[in-house]
């Protein structure tokens, strides 16, 4: 397994490869796209820096697509009373929504109804449409982790979603992609901490329609390309789902953990005063 990065160090922002607790400088090199004798390249062969040294960033910084899907696992379908879809329900999220692993996620001025959603995402490597089911593997670059962040009143005042699930800073993402070449996207314990206190605890056997079902399903309609991110749904404990329900307040600390990938950790805070433009 490659885990690829992208990181900032002395004001500047490039790709590199995770090697234990270091990160291995592919400068400007599109690793998404690089062939796996490259990675390996780079990470045997490049100057490499120390994590703790570096800012990881979000693995995608500016997502043609970030696609995402509602109520695509069991125990949260059941959580929430409804009946299993038949299709996968598909929304978007703006991609200015993408924050890094470990930036801020704001509280709107605008609600107090902020929740958190930990899910798997994986982002495409390779432009592809009408991929069969039995080839979709091969157009996933990676995984990584997702908090899709939602303001649970805007997410309902319209079937869309879009608004209520695209405000800034609302989709951490990260801390790395990590290539499909060891990680069964299908069998991953997957993990939602507030404040230390264990929200969501479910695996990834529990997805209705699959990361593979998700490639086909999407690619009969429109071209995938590199660098877009699907986010497959998250499982029950959501905090609309618990009595008395328990949004996300200023200084709320969410850690996202997805077995054989990483975890990402987000400190909530007011959203800034910043100027019209």
């Amino acid at each position: 397994m490659t885990r690829i990065a992208r990181f900032s160090e002395s004001g500047r922002t490039r790709a590199g490869v995770v090697v234990g607790d270091e990160v291995a400088d592919a400068g400007n090199l599109d690793l998404l796209v690089a062939s796996q004798e490259e990675r390996a390249r780079i990470a045997a062969d490049a100057p490499r820096l120390p994590l703790d040294a570096v800012r990881l960033e979000a693995p995608v910084a500016r997502p043609a697509k970030i696609l995402a899907v509602g109520l695509n696992y069991r125990d949260h379908a059941e959580e929430v009373g409804l009946d299993l879809p038949k299709v996968p329900m598909i929304f978007n999220k703006q991609s200015t929504s993408i924050a890094g692993p470990f930036d801020a996620i704001h509280l709107p001025r605008v609600s107090d109804k902020l929740d958190y959603e930990g899910e798997l995402a994986f982002v495409i490597g390779r432009r592809c449409r009408h991929v069969p089911l039995e080839r979709a593997r091969e157009v996933i670059a990676g995984y990584t982790v997702c908090n899709d962040v939602s303001v649970r009143d805007w997410q309902m005042r319209v079937p869309t979603f879009t608004m209520g699930k695209s405000f800034d800073t609302h989709c951490p993402l990260g801390p790395w992609i990590a290539t499909g070449d060891e990680v069964d996207p299908h069998a991953l314990e997957i993990r939602t901490w507030v404040n230390g206190e264990l929200r969501q605890s479910s695996n990834t056997r529990q997805l209705i329609f699959d990361c593979f079902e998700l490639v086909a399903h999407l690619t009969e309609a429109f071209t995938l390309e590199p660098g877009d991110v699907i986010s497959t749904g998250t499982p029950s404990g959501v905090g609309s789902g618990m009595k008395p329900r328990q949004y996300l307040k200023s200084g709320d600390v969410v850690r996202i953990e997805i077995e054989g990938i990483g975890a990402i950790e987000n400190t909530v805070v007011e959203e800034p005063d910043t100027a019209l433009l």
